[in-house]
This record gives C-alpha cells, structure tokens and sequence, in this order.
C-alpha cells in the first residue's frame, strides 16, 4: 500500500490495524472469511473504473468487450459448479439479490413464506413493518419444531398449506442442520407455488460436496459469493431446469428485475473476482476444505456440549453452530462482547422462541470457515471451545435486567469492567499467540 499510505495515511493506517486484528483473533462469524490474495487483487483492480450498465453483448455504455468477456466467463464457471443453466452475476450483494426474485416473480400484495427470524430465517425473508419484503408484500412464516428445534417438515408443510404463499423460501442464516430440499418440493408442489432456495450460507458446501445441492429441487437459487463460497461480497441468482420448466421466461424476468429494475451498472471488479473465486471453489483443494469446514464446526459443537453448553438442535451438520445461553443466565449480547475483549468473534442471535428482544437476544452463532481456511483441524477446536467456556464463565454474573433503562445501565456498568479484565486479557493473549501459527491467506 506504499501509494496509499503516501496519500491518504490515515485509511491506509486503519487498513494496517484491520489487517492486524484479522491476523491476532479467532473470526468465528458464520457469515465471514478469508478471500485469497487473487481474489482480492481481481477486486482492487482496474476494472472498478469502468461503466457496463447492461448485460454482455448489449451494453449501454462502449469499450466493454474486454468486461463482457469476464462476465461470461463468471457466468460459465458458476453454471458448471452448480450444475444450472442460467445465472445472473451482477447482484450486489445477497438482499438486493433477493428483492430482485422477488419482484421479478410476485406482484405487490401476493405472499412469500420463509422461516421466522427469530427460528434462523433471514431479514428479507418476510421481515414485517421494517424489511422491504413485508412491506411491499404479504409475509407468513413457518417454526422450528418445540422440541427438536429443528425443521419438522410435517409441521412446515401443516403451515405452509395453511397460508398458500405465491413463493416459498428455504435456505437459512441460523439453522446448523442439513436442509432437506426434496421435502420442500413436495410442500411446494402440493400449494403449486414458486420455490426457491437461498444457499448463501452453504453455497461452498454445496459447491464441496459438503452439504446436498437444492438445484435438482427449486427454482430459483440465490446465494452470496462470500461466506462459505470465500469469495468477494456479491450474489448470484440462478434458474435451475426445473424452473424454467416451469416458466420458460423465468430468466429474462429476473434479469430484468436486476438491471434496469433495481441496479445500474454491475460492479465489474466485483464480478472478476467472483469467476476468480468460482475457479477455486471447483478445485479438490476446495471440495477439501469444505469437509474440513463441517468436520470442524462438528468437533468444536461437541467440545461445547461436553463444557455444558446448550446447542439449538442439538448439534450442527454445517458450517456453524448456535448457542443458548439461557442456562448460563446470561444474553448474547454480553457474551459476544466479552468474547470479543478474548480475541473471539462472533455475533449475538435469537434462538427459537427467544424470550429476550432482538437487541439483546439469548444467543450466540459461531461457525468455522474463517478458522478452516487458515488451516484450524478438529483438535484446534478444544482450545477454541476452552477458551469460549472461560470467557463466558467470567461474565455470568451479568443477569441482564427486564427493564430497558435498567438493562442500559447494567451495560454501562459491564462494559466499563470487562475493559480492564485480566482473564479476558489472558485469553486474548493465548488466542494471539495460538493464531500465529495460522497465516492469513
């Protein structure tokens, strides 16, 4: 960064400090990885300069024949990996990907069903009052069953015929369990409405081998081309054979939902990089390291149940896991900054029938495809899981009250104690030294 740090010292200093705590602590979000240095040069590259509003061969703008080339060849690698054939590359990331499905195959006012939030569904899937997709249509949403906090598809398909949504949704953001795609489709089929599938959390799995493939099942497949996937924030949609089957005009309306509908010009650096990304994903190398993703995320569940920790589900059969808290009395919030002040990151959630508010939630989610891509094994993940228990063992006091403006003062009063605590410092030091033996990408 020898220009940069010339002429701006202040990004190119900041850029420095992220560089050096993504190197120092244990990134545990589910949603976060490691790009390889190819990737990110694709991404940095020259062709953030350029304007190609339009799609390859029918441009708006001149000089793309050189753009057009790297959009087809990010389209080709993507059909071959997921074995589709229509894709479209240009989303810029998974939530405008979504809207674009959406209003490319329902009208304002028809209804998509996806699970509730608080279950491991996602924002877009249906969000009331606030997320575009409940307000510009009608949302339902169905559960995970009471006792097995896991998909009971008799009960999904009991609640599913019981709303009749236009488009049905599967594919999650907090659910640690296998999706069985085929028993969606035979929910779908029976309501005769449109079905598809968000992968962006096992697309690399999927593309591994690690996870079954929903292509055979839905229609439409959205997934992001980060996360499992490691490559640049960006998403793809794609039609499967089945849906254009069933609407031979499927992929004209989604490309038209996309561009002029909701974007303008693609973001060609971010299309490079994901054909560069889609190469690697179709490599051994790759199938490789998504078995190690699940082999991980699986040793590291079991080092936390055997620590008397509660795990919705029960266990996990991906790439992350989710934590209730509700045994140790403390929320998730103040378990994710604590861990944080160790070195360990991940991210506060809801869990099924969550008594605590979104804000502050019963739960935390931690997956493995950061700690796989650098090189972490299964008998990492007892160090990992020992360190998580420590820390979560420091802070159990914190109760948090029910009263909002006592909640923020009790936050207040944690923050200030845990910033200075010698055994989250003592953690965030093993952590350093431990990560040092894993370079980053």
């Amino acid at each position: 960064m020898s220009v940069l740090s010339t002429q701006d010292p202040d990004i190119a200093r900041l850029i420095q400090d992220e560089e050096v705590r993504q190197r120092d602590v244990l990134e545990m979000i589910p949603s976060e990885n490691y790009t390889s240095r190819a990737v990110i040069e694709a991404l940095g590259s020259v062709l953030t300069n350029k304007y190609s509003e339009g799609y390859p061969r029918k441009r708006y703008y001149q000089g793309n024949d050189v753009i057009d080339s790297i959009e087809e060849i990010a389209q080709e690698r993507a059909k071959a990996l997921f074995g589709v054939p229509y894709v479209n590359v240009q989303p810029y990331s998974g939530s405008p990907a979504n809207a674009a499905i959406y209003m490319a195959v329902l009208q304002p006012g028809q209804k998509l069903m996806g699970l509730a939030l608080d279950h491991g569904g996602h924002i877009t899937h249906g969000l009331e009052k606030v997320g575009y997709s409940g307000i510009f249509f009608k949302t339902a949403h169905y559960t995970l069953d009471p006792v097995t906090r896991q998909l009971n598809y008799a009960l999904v398909k009991e609640q599913v015929l019981a709303e009749k949504p236009d488009l049905l949704i599967c594919g999650f953001t907090a659910y640690p369990r296998a999706v069985e795609w085929a028993k969606f489709r035979e929910i779908a089929d029976e309501v005769g409405c449109l079905l598809m599938a968000d992968m962006s959390h096992v697309a690399g799995l999927v593309a591994g081998g690690a996870h079954p493939s929903p292509v055979e099942h839905v229609d439409i497949v959205m997934t992001t081309t980060h996360k499992t996937l490691r490559g640049p924030r960006g998403a793809m949609i794609m039609v499967t054979e089945r849906g254009i089957k069933r609407d031979p005009d499927l992929p004209k309306k989604l490309n038209t939902a996309v561009f002029p509908g909701l974007q303008g010009g693609p973001h060609d650096n971010q299309t490079a990089a994901i054909a560069v990304a889609l190469k690697e994903a179709s490599t051994d190398d790759f199938r490789q390291y998504a078995r190690q993703v699940v082999l991980n995320s699986r040793a590291l569940a079991e080092a936390l149940q055997a620590r008397g920790f509660d795990l919705v589900s029960g266990g996990t059969d991906n790439h992350l896991i989710l934590v209730d808290l509700q045994k140790q009395r403390i929320s998730g919030k103040v378990a994710a900054e604590a861990l944080d002040k160790a070195g360990i990151i991940l991210n506060y959630n809801l869990v099924p029938y969550d008594p605590m508010p979104p804000m502050y939630t019963s739960g935390i989610r931690m997956g493995t495809p950061a700690m796989t891509t650098r090189g972490m094994k299964e008998h990492d993940m007892e160090k990992v899981a020992d360190w998580i228990a420590r820390a979560i063992d420091r802070v159990k006091g914190y109760v948090l009250p029910s009263e909002k403006e006592a909640r923020q003062a009790m936050l207040k009063r944690f923050r200030e104690e845990v910033a200075e605590d010698a055994e989250l410092k003592s953690i965030a030091g093993e952590v350093r030294a431990f990560a040092s033996a894993f370079p980053l990408p």
